[in-house]
């Protein structure tokens, strides 16, 4: 039997990698992302990229995981997000919170 991990039993959660490109670096977006994640019981961390983007890898339920998306799609006030890609995570870590990688 498959451990699942975390709150809403096993199979309930995936997990995705997100990488957000435009106006998302020194406009709060990390700390706008950690807030909507804690909200929506998403798991995870979400750091800035060398190349000026930001990526969050995710935790949650299907449902949560996808307002977390649409969330991060609208931004914070003063980012200009242009592009959001989306990629499945095979392997679900067992994460608990959500952090700002520095």
């Amino acid at each position: 039997m498959s451990d699942g991990g975390g709150i809403g039993g096993v199979g309930s959660r995936r997990a995705v990698r997100l990488r957000l490109t435009g106006r998302v670096q020194g406009v709060g977006f990390r700390w706008f992302a950690r807030r909507a994640a804690r909200e929506l019981g998403v798991a995870g961390r979400v750091r800035n990229l060398p190349d000026g983007s930001v990526e969050a890898v995710a935790v949650g339920d299907p449902a949560g995981l996808a307002q977390f998306h649409e969330r991060l799609r609208e931004g914070p006030p003063g980012s200009r997000v242009l592009a959001v890609e989306e990629q499945e995570i095979a392997v679900v870590p067992d994460w608990e919170g959500f952090e700002i990688d520095h």
